[in-house]
Order: C-alpha cells, then structure tokens, then sequence
C-alpha cells in the first residue's frame, strides 16, 4: 500500500482495501471502510476519550469505485475511538441529507462508547412542533455527544464452546428483556441490569426447564427525545442505531468496549448450560425516526440509499415510507443495504455465537414495490447463504398494512397470532371457538403445513412482551397505560381478556382462584399445543404490570422482574416445571407433521381423534359449544392421551374411550383442583374408576393410559 498522506500526529496512511466494510485490525493498524455512493467528501475523525469535542485527526477517505471510502491507518489499535462526517448535497426533497457538521457513528460499528440519549435537547432534532425545519441545514456540530465508535479485537476464549443446536420440536422459548430480567433489587446479582448479571441467572432458567432463551433488543438502540421530555425512555430498544454493536448499557463500563466481550460471556454460559439464544432484531427501521429525527448514522451518510422515501410535487423524496410506523423503513431494495445486514447477521453467528434470530415487523423486508413475496430478494439471500441458512429464523410477520401469517418461506418460522387470539378468547370463555381451537392446539395445520412446512413453523404463545402479561390477562377487561401519558390512546384495545370479576388486584378470594385457574389453563394449552411455545419471562410466577399493555416506555420497577415474587409464586413454578417435564418427556407433545399430496386437515392429522361428551363427534359449528376433547396417540413411548377442555362455566360429565388391553387412565393434570393434586407425575398417580371424567367449569384435564 502506498503511503499518500501523513496525519497531524504522525500516523502514516495507506489507501486501504474497500473490504470488509467498517474498521478492521490488520497487521500495524485498522482499515477503515464505509459505503457511501452519494457522497462527495467523507473524513475519519479519531479521538482520545467518548465526551471529546474535537479529534486527534481528522483523515480524508478516497473512494476508488464501488462507492466504498476507505483509508489504512497504521499505528492505531483496539480501543481506538472514531467518527465519520461526510460531505453532500443537501437537498431534503430530492432525498439527501448530508451534514458535514454532524459526527456519524459507523453502521459497522461493533461497539460504541455510550448511549445516544437526547436529553434536554442535547442531541439535535428538529423541532416537533414545525413540518418544515426539517429543510433547513443545522449547524451545530455535535461531536461532543455523540458516542463514539470502537475499533474492535474480536478474540475471545471460547474453549470448547458447543451450540446446543436444539430441534425445533424440542424448543421451550423464554421470551426476556436483558436489563429487566436482573434489574431490580431483589435479583441479588452482582452486575444488575447488565448481561454478566444475566448469566447469574442461568441456573433458574436451567431449573425451570426453557432451553432457548429470546432476547427483546440488545443491539445499541437510541432514545427518542420526545420520550425523555416526558421523562420516559425506550425502554424495549426496538430503535436500533448500530447492527454490530451489544448495548452498551447492558454491560458493566469496566473499559471502553467491554459489552463485547460479555456478551460473548454470556452466550457461553448460556451454551454451557445447553440453552441456546435467539436475538430479537430490528432491521426494518432504524432509530433515526422521521424525517424530524437526529442526525446519528444512516441519514447522514447516504440518506437516499438507506431509506424508503415518499412525496409529491416538487418533494419527492423528502419523507420517508413508514410502514414500520416508527418514522422511517429500511430500504431492503438496494443490495448495499441488504449487504449491511447480511453482514450484520453473519457476524452476530460466527462471530458472537448466537443460534438464530427473531425479526422484528419481518414482513417489512419481504416487499418489493410495496407488495409482500416470500421470495423476495432478502429472503432469498438468506436462503443460499452457508452460514445463515442453519441458524433458527423467526419472524414477527406482520406491519403496520399487512399480517403475513403462514406467508414466510419454509425455512422460518413465525409468531403466530392466530394460536395467541384463539386461546385467549377460548381461555375468557367465548364460544363458538372449537373448531379454531382444535386447529391451534394440534400445530395450525390451516396456515402451515403446505409447501413442506411444518407444525414448528408455528411459535405458540400467549402472550409476549407487547401486550399484558399472563396475569393481567386474567385480572383486567381495558388496558391501563395512564403512565405513558398518551391518555392511554396507545397499545392495542383488542386484548381478549377477563378480569375474572373484578378490575385488577382483588383481595377477593373466589376471583383470585378463578384467576389461577384460568392462568394455569392458558399454561396447558401453551406448552401441550404441537409447535414451538413461547413462555413470556415472569408468567410463571404471574408477574404484574398493573394492566399496562405498552410498557415500551418505562425503565422501573414496573418492567423489571420482581424475584420476590418468584419465591411467593413457588407453586405455579412448580406447576410450570412439572408441564414442561412432561413435554419433554413425550414426543406425542413434539409432532412435526409434514405436508404431501394431501392436504392436512384438523380432521385427517395423524394419531388425532376429536370427541365432544360422550365420544360423539364434536359439535364444530355451535357458536355456544365450549368444550373440546382430543386423543392423542404416540408410537415411541406407546403412549396414549385424552385432553378434555373445558371453557364453559358448568361441570361436564365426559366418556373416556375404551382402554387398550390392561390398560387403565390416570389423571396427569386438572386445573380445577388444588395445588399439589393438579399436578400429578405419570407413575404417581391412581388409575381412575369407571368410563366417565368429571369436568369442571373452565378447566383442563389431561389423562394418561398406563398398563
């Protein structure tokens, strides 16, 4: 490499390679590469410390083709921080933005040195009050704020780290939020809030038997202003800023980069432990916001390349698509972009070890000209990658236009909303359900078991981190969200919940045994159902956010998990324990059934049998029927079961089948009775007296046949 230039302070510069894109140790020193095809200028700025105004250099990129800037700065070392500010046209109706008075942070950035927080107006925005400010250039450099980028050494001892590689019949997914899994006081961690205060964690996850374990957002994300003038923050982080970098307010701020590595050590403790980890991530936005938002990445760079735009007239381009409605969407229609996050993907698996991931309003990235395809050019690039194609794949498949549910290619697998809305409708007691709610249970053979796919296409849950928790869903009618002073206006209105009686917490003792059992229903129709569960962290021991369906804004006690409740919900842990035990114990509860030339059916699934009362067919069309019973048999263990639901608020009298040679029924699980006898381990259980079960209102009976 040919020496051109020599900095201010001595370090000698070669022109470097335009690959791999961001800064990369080699050799003596760091190439430095960034994508640009509108710009006309771009500088590298290093500094000494995060807060610093002003650069130790300030080093001209050149651009030889491919639009890929780039320069090889010798003598400079992991730690280095850095900066990018780049020159063009600033003509907001034709689509650009450049800014040179704003410091950039690099999209390929694996660390940064703090968080871009906009408060008291520190990070410049626009004036929210105006439609047009956004037209004229701001002037003020904000170097000083912006967190600075983090050169990078990407060694670590994993020692004889191992993927679980879990199948995806087998997975029990634990949905958690990393800072609020260890944040409040009663966690007694070392590090709360942070991912090494996670991993103290491990071995509650390990007892309570989930082995895979999905993280909401923990790539560095911003904090809206208009969020911190209220005195709240983006608390979830579905507001991502930088694709390579581990939030770095989730590690312990011991050295400038450290969430690297303990990220990396949370992933091998968690590996070690035989759970895998799936990342939630948000390519379909970016935390720029609108066209009203700050300046930090993207928008300054190649704001043209990186959005979708939108206008009339003599504004063309000047606003951007939001169908993420979140003020902007990645524009998955240039292959720049989609190679940002391909590579950023690529290096979230060989590099941090993550075994799969969970995409945020994934449908997003399935339009082409607005229409959704599943095989639109993002999916395919996944599809034939060597790296990508092995990993776990889930999509959120829906946006602000479409729900895309049972849409995805065969190689992903999809929150399916249709399993949470029918249980929990079922769960309050409308009738008319057993039809949906036999295709729910049994794998949503309707909406996947075509084109080669199967049951674990479908992630089941109930609920999630968007929304209530299992038990407000049981102990509120309306939504409360008076705390995210919005008038409660945000957060869904269509909550199928019941508050059993009476509107949220109740010293009555007759609502509040309702309530367990209809949460430990919803917990036998999650775990028993065919197809992946997901469990929300907390529901097991019926943590509580005061009937708040939109708690994306508030980092308290109101979203951190409380353990105290961990130790006085001991029973339902243990209730929750024992469900899972027993679907791990019988494939009959693992089914993947594969889609041929006849097209699966709730009437043809096999080893299924439906039944109504008295083993006559089910009533499928009374809109007042609310009870269902199912047999299913299992050829590995030879195994035999009658699940009897009952969603009505009477007793039913139920005929069992007739048992196989020596065969008797044992009771597993009945909701309706106490704790300690609604729960009862094959092989420690009676047989039952007769041909006939009674059924309790609003309850969930699983029997066994054993010889």
């Amino acid at each position: 490499m040919t020496n051109f230039l020599e900095t201010k302070t001595g370090k000698p510069l070669s022109s470097g390679r335009n690959h791999p894109i961001g800064a990369t140790l080699c050799g003596d020193g760091v190439n430095f590469s960034i994508f640009s095809r509108h710009a006309t200028k771009v500088w590298l700025l290093l500094f000494n410390k995060p807060d610093a105004g002003k650069p130790t250099d300030i080093i001209p990129l050149h651009c030889y083709g491919r639009f890929v800037w780039h320069v090889f700065v010798h003598a400079v070392k992991a730690g280095q921080l850095y900066g990018y500010k780049v020159e063009g046209e600033f003509n907001p109706a034709n689509g650009h933005r450049f800014n040179s008075n704003k410091l950039l942070i690099d999209p390929y950035a694996k660390a940064v040195t703090h968080k871009a927080v906009n408060r008291e107006g520190l990070l410049f925005g626009y004036d929210r009050r105006s439609t047009r400010l956004d037209l004229s250039l701001d002037s003020r450099d904000d170097s000083a704020l912006v967190p600075k980028s983090i050169v990078i050494d990407d060694s670590f001892d994993w020692e004889d780290d191992i993927p679980p590689e879990i199948p995806f019949e087998k997975l029990i997914i634990y949905e958690a939020h990393l800072k609020g899994f260890t944040k409040h006081p009663s966690s007694g961690v070392k590090y709360p809030g942070t991912f090494l205060g996670f991993i103290e964690k491990i071995p509650y996850l390990k007892d309570l038997g989930v082995n895979v374990v999905e993280l909401l957002p923990v790539q560095e994300f911003y904090v809206e202003d208009f969020l911190t003038g209220k005195g709240l923050t983006n608390y979830w982080g579905y507001n991502t800023i930088c694709y390579f970098a581990p939030e770095s307010s989730y590690s312990t701020g011991q050295y400038p980069g450290c969430q690297v590595n303990e990220f990396k050590m949370l992933v091998k403790a968690l590996h070690k432990a035989g759970i895998e980890i799936i990342l939630d991530v948000v390519y379909n936005h970016s935390g720029e916001g609108s066209e009203l938002g700050p300046t930090l990445s993207f928008r300054g760079i190649d704001n043209k390349t990186y959005y979708l735009h939108y206008g009339d007239g003599e504004e063309p381009e000047r606003r951007y698509t939001n169908i993420t409605g979140c003020g902007n969407t990645i524009n998955f229609g240039n292959p720049y972009v989609v190679r940002m996050v391909m590579d950023s993907l690529r290096y979230w698996v060989t590099t941090m070890k993550v075994d799969g991931f969970r995409f945020d309003l994934a449908s997003v990235m399935g339009k082409e000209k607005g229409t959704f395809k599943p095989n639109a050019q993002f999916f395919n690039t996944i599809l034939q990658d060597p790296v990508l194609c092995k990993t776990k794949l889930i999509a959120e498949p829906w946006d602000l236009q479409t729900n895309e549910v049972g849409n995805f290619p065969i190689e992903w697998s999809e929150w399916n909303s249709w399993f949470r809305d029918a249980m929990r409708r079922f769960g309050k007691g409308d009738g008319g359900l057993i039809r949906e709610v036999a295709q729910r249970i049994t794998g949503s053979a309707d909406l996947f078991a075509v084109d080669g796919r199967h049951t674990c296409n479908s992630i089941n849950f109930i609920t999630c981190h968007d929304g209530f928790t299992l038990h407000d869903l049981v102990s509120y009618d309306h939504k409360h969200n008076e705390e995210n002073m919005e008038d409660s206006r945000d957060g869904s209105n269509e909550n199928h919940s019941w508050n059993c009686g009476e509107e949220g917490v109740t010293e009555d003792l007759e609502v509040n045994q309702l309530r367990l059992k209809i949460v430990k229903n919803h917990l036998c129709h999650l775990l028993l159902s065919t197809g992946a569960p997901m469990l929300l962290a907390g529901d097991e021991f019926l943590r509580t956010q005061k009937g708040n369906n939109n708690t994306y804004c508030h980092d308290s006690e109101l979203n951190w998990i409380d353990w105290d409740f961990s130790r006085e919900g001991t029973g339902l842990i243990g209730f929750v324990k024992k469900l899972i035990v027993l679907v791990k114990q019988y494939t009959v509860f693992q089914r993947l059934y594969i889609s041929g030339e006849k097209a699966l059916t709730v009437h043809n699934l096999p080893g299924v049998a439906w039944y109504g009362r008295n083993l006559n067919s089910p009533d499928w069309n009374n809109f007042e029927e609310r009870l269902l019973c199912c047999e299913f048999k299992s050829r590995p263990e030879n195994s035999r079961f009658f699940l009897i639901l009952n969603g009505g608020w009477y007793s039913e009298r139920i005929t069992l089948p007739l048992n196989s040679h020596s065969g008797k029924w044992h009771t597993i699980i009945d909701t309706s009775l106490p704790q300690g006898e609604d729960f009862v381990e094959p092989g420690r259980n009676t047989p039952l007296v007769g041909c006939s079960y009674p059924a309790n209102p609003r309850s969930t009976v699983l029997l066994i046949e054993l010889r």
